[in-house]
């Protein structure tokens, strides 16, 4: 509604007429004011979590709807007649202008905080159409990015925690490979330089230091030997030649191998009654043959003299456990998780005099995991070990 502009004497003596006018314009504005608070709870929820869109759009709108207050109280009030469909106009124009000034400007001011950001936690180089693409207006970018700077700090601290891992692995690692090496050589030296310093001359010790020298070669090449299988098999370089065969037969071979050296210590080889049937299995057969052969050997070396090594064989569905248990000095609990480690001994004097390389249990664990099957040890002290892994069904 349009009204005239009140003259000087109506605004020192107001009519009753017009004292009811006012009074319906202020009813008007207070029930606009009503409805514009009564927007404020869905307004607030809208503003919980916005997203650049919407906070494009709740502003145009705040500016737009306080363009067409100040319009509609200036009609209202008389100060400024206002045809009616004035503030629905202006209003459409201030909100469209003001939507897309705000939407470029928002938008970027949060490309370019964003691509700061993302300089710092992509390590791809983004174009500009791609970093242009990254900022989407419909969706909170605050939470998007929250998220990712999470996900890239747990990714930075996962990778800093296996960074020290391996730092700590190869720091033990090297330390362990030298001392290995060191007596051997150490040996070897001490043998040479003897027999150079007038042994080679002496009947009585020429044949037999060099008879230790070749003993102490021997090591070393066993030793280089394990590493160069345990690197191909951690680089995954190791191609295996999965064939079907019969388990029991190719322990049977194995303990005709180990017969002789079985027989020194007087330890039997037996395979257990009730677990020793005939399972064809999908594996490496040569490979299989080595983990055999290291843990058989193994529990000659450790075992009690007139003791005994039983190999089983037991039924688990899809896969066969073999186990292989001898009556030995057992391993001690403290030991059982890292009896796999690289050049881990649990009796570092005796595993010495017995000779091998420090290897043998960490290329067992290797092989059974290239087949994609696992290995376990149970041990007790001075009753035995027995050592099972899994392998296919043919």
């Amino acid at each position: 509604m349009i009204t005239s502009k009140p003259s000087k004497e109506s605004d020192i003596d107001l009519s009753s007429d017009q004292q009811l006018q006012t009074a319906e314009n202020d009813a008007a504005s207070s029930h606009l004011w009503d409805s514009i608070k009564s927007l404020e709870p869905f307004a607030n929820q809208r503003l919980k979590n916005p997203t650049p869109r919407r906070i494009t759009i709740l502003s145009s709108t705040g500016i737009a709807a306080s363009l067409i207050i100040v319009l509609t109280l200036l009609d209202l009030t008389g100060l400024m007649p206002v045809p009616w469909w004035l503030p629905f106009i202006a209003g459409s124009v201030v909100f469209l202008s003001a939507f897309f000034i705000i939407n470029y400007y928002l938008k970027n001011y949060i490309y370019r905080k964003i691509k700061v950001i993302y300089k710092s936690i992509h390590q791809h180089k983004l174009s500009t159409v791609e970093k242009r693409e990254v900022v989407d207006m419909r969706v909170d970018m605050m939470e998007e990015v929250e998220k990712e700077v999470e996900e890239w700090a747990a990714k930075q601290e996962k990778e800093i925690e296996q960074l020290k891992t391996w730092q700590d692995y190869r720091r033990k690692f090297l330390g362990d490979i030298s001392h290995e090496l060191k007596t051997p050589i150490f040996n070897i030296q001490g043998y040479l330089e003897t027999l150079l310093d007038g042994g080679l001359e002496d009947e009585g010790i020429n044949k037999l230091y060099l008879q230790r020298a070749a003993k102490n070669v021997d090591r070393l090449n066993t030793i280089v030997e394990d590493l160069e299988i345990i690197s191909r098999l951690e680089s995954g370089e190791l191609i295996l030649d999965m064939q079907q065969f019969d388990i029991r037969s190719l322990t049977e071979e194995v303990f005709e191998d180990l017969e002789i050296k079985a027989s020194e210590r007087n330890i039997k080889l037996l395979l257990k009654p009730g677990a020793d049937q005939h399972y064809r299995i999908r594996a490496d057969r040569e490979y299989i043959r080595q983990v055999l052969m290291n843990l058989v050997n193994n529990s000659i070396k450790y075992g009690n003299r007139n003791g005994v090594t039983k190999v089983g064989f037991y039924d688990m569905d899809k896969n066969v456990l073999v186990e292989v248990a001898d009556s030995g000095i057992g391993i001690p609990s403290e030991h059982l998780n890292h009896v796999f480690d690289r050049f881990y001994r649990v009796d570092k004097s005796r595993s010495r005099e017995q000779g091998g390389s420090g290897l043998g249990l960490s290329i067992v664990k290797h092989i059974i995991e290239a087949h994609k099957q696992t290995i376990n040890v149970r041990s007790t002290r001075n009753v035995g070990s027995t050592f099972g892994f899994t392998l296919e069904k043919a």
